[in-house]
């Protein structure tokens, strides 16, 4: 192979990383359902048949008579529910935007309504530090790698996370916060702290997956936390088991007020909300 056949080759690929956010976003893969809508008034009165199905609990009834309320947070997005319900309300949207600022945001049910309401930007001080360039430490806080995985595609040509002007550094002292995932298992509770305190202020917390926002499959067990915000104040959750790399880069860039004009054209009210 001559020393100019790499060079052509690399030509003749032309560029191979994706137009988004500057173009359309890629569809999500067809057995990956999105996000879920929940529509609390389908619920037909006393069904219970999504309550069962749900590893994770994340389907509650707070009263008999009540419609049930759908935490995201909690959801494993295995679609046991949707297949469950006989009247349809738990729908997939096929939408890859989750992301939230507040963890109350990731249930829908009554106070919610039907759909997210998706995280808004940093506040202009923040946006101005770190909209350009972010730092971040991830921090595998008992997670099975799968999260780990999909951050990864981030960096990879057709993803190119660094062009966003963020990247992953290996000591907390060189970040501008921390990016965590699994359920932040006790082992891992003094490290995670340990970590946050030298990261310097000011600092943001964004966790991935539903181990880093509740507990994900190991919800309730006595040797997780539960999360990382019963460690640490999460500025940023991004729901999923695990997360699809487009979900994660659309909360990045929206968290830091990123977004081309297309998709500001879509907000309404200040705040906006997933389809």
């Amino acid at each position: 192979m001559g020393l100019l056949d790499p060079l052509l080759h690399r030509a003749r690929r032309g560029c191979e990383t994706m137009a988004y956010p500057a173009g359309p976003a890629p569809a999500l893969p067809d057995r990956h359902g999105g996000g879920l809508r929940l529509d609390p008034g389908a619920c037909r009165e006393g069904c219970t048949e999504c309550l069962p199905v749900c590893p994770t609990e994340a389907i509650v009834r707070s009263s008999p008579g009540a419609p049930v309320s759908l935490d995201l947070g909690r959801c494993l997005f295995c679609s046991a529910c949707v297949t469950a319900c006989p009247t349809g309300a738990i729908t997939q949207t096929g939408d890859h935007r989750l992301a939230v600022r507040r963890r109350e945001d990731l249930v829908l049910g009554d106070a919610q309504g039907k759909e997210l309401r998706l995280a808004r930007q940093l506040d202009e001080r923040l946006r101005k530090l770190f909209g350009r360039s972010l730092r971040l430490r991830q921090v595998s806080a008992g997670g099975c790698n799968a999260c780990e995985s999909d951050l990864n595609v981030l960096n990879t040509i057709g993803w190119d996370l660094g062009r966003f002007g963020i990247q992953f550094v290996a000591s907390p002292r060189h970040a501008d916060g921390l990016l965590i995932t699994g359920p932040v298992t006790r082992g891992m509770d003094l490290a995670l702290r340990k970590t946050w305190d030298a990261v310097p202020a000011p600092k943001l917390v964004i966790a991935v997956g539903a181990c880093a926002i509740a507990g994900g499959p190991f919800v309730g067990h006595p040797e997780v936390k539960g999360g990382a915000d019963a460690v640490v104040p999460v500025d940023l959750y991004l729901p999923g088991c695990p997360p699809h790399p487009l979900t994660i880069l659309d909360g990045l860039l929206r968290l830091l007020g990123r977004l081309g004009a297309g998709e500001a054209a879509r907000r309404s009210d200040g705040s906006d909300r997933s389809v």
